[in-house]
């Protein structure tokens, strides 16, 4: 019984710009059908990971493979289409002319008129294309990057000056090709579209993954759960900020909203002061709140 290839593996994989690592001895393996967040603060190596991963760049330690070959040869196969945030587009073309060269360029082609729907398009398919407002341009780099029949897709800040109804168009296209067994691997700074959309979340920082799994798994992983509440009077925050297992807090008018890493403990010491909170919330974190929680902790860590 044969086991096919994963559709990434990184294996030890690092990359440094002098001094600095941008991606260091980073291991992880994307499977058939999935879609991936990557997500990290800013210089935490996801570009220099997709980099890598496309070919752009080259490791100078450890092994990239694309359904068990090189990036170039999975590229050059046409398994693989690609959004990225760097490089420019044709200026003196029209939208249908560019998306037709992609189609032409492809070795599984799709249609032109279905590229230009499926990204939604075809409205402004007779336009130049430097005439195109900053979301157009966003739509039109998608379209290129699924101009075929393409095993992997790589996003790079997709939704990028994109509306909120346009944002919400394209990920419903992007979700119709994770269901036809696409694997989808997209760069947000949008947290929440990682927590809507993808089925699996990747953490980068200082280009080493911090965590790797679904949302929810991320969340638990920061260990906090949020606790807001009102108190009548005035508030005393000294008192409030050495409740034990208090992480942060944030005092709002008469509402208070703190994070802790044992909330029941946290809630138990508050009516242990006296006092008695109204409009009590106990919820875990959400993902943003997460995200911050883990690379704050690691942050701390290497200070």
């Amino acid at each position: 019984m044969t086991t096919k290839a994963p559709v990434v593996a990184f294996d030890q994989v690092s990359k440094a710009y002098g001094e600095v690592r941008a991606v260091d001895e980073l291991t992880l393996t994307l499977h058939p059908g999935e879609t991936v967040a990557l997500l990290g603060p800013n210089g935490a190596g996801k570009s220099t990971t997709l980099d890598l991963l496309l070919g752009l760049k080259a490791a100078h330690s450890g092994t990239v493979s694309l359904f068990g070959s090189t990036p170039r040869e999975a590229i050059v196969r046409g398994r693989v289409g690609a959004m990225l945030q760097t490089g420019g587009l044709m200026d003196e073309v029209t939208v249908a002319e560019l998306v037709r060269l992609a189609c032409d360029l492809h070795p599984r082609p799709y249609r032109v008129s279905d590229v230009l729907a499926r990204a939604g398009i075809a409205q402004i398919a007779d336009r130049k294309v430097n005439k195109l407002s900053g979301g157009q341009a966003q739509r039109v780099r998608f379209a290129l990057a699924t101009a075929g029949d393409s095993d992997l897709i790589v996003l790079d800040e997709p939704t990028t000056g994109m509306d909120v109804t346009t944002r919400q168009a394209f990920w419903a296209t992007m979700r119709e090709q994770a269901d036809q067994g696409r694997t989808v691997l997209f760069a947000t700074h949008y947290l929440e579209e990682a927590d809507a959309i993808a089925d699996r979340v990747l953490v980068l920082h200082r280009g080493r993954l911090l965590a790797d799994g679904t949302a929810a798994e991320i969340k638990a992983k920061a260990g906090a759960r949020r606790v807001s509440f009102d108190l009548e009077g005035t508030i005393d925050e000294t008192s409030l900020r050495e409740l034990p297992f208090l992480t942060t807090i944030d005092v709002s008018g008469q509402t208070v909203r703190i994070q802790s890493s044992d909330a029941d403990a946290t809630v138990h010491a508050l009516y242990g002061l006296g006092l008695y909170p109204r409009n009590l919330e106990v919820a875990g974190l959400g993902l943003e709140q997460a995200f911050v929680a883990i690379t704050a902790a690691e942050e701390a860590k290497q200070s």
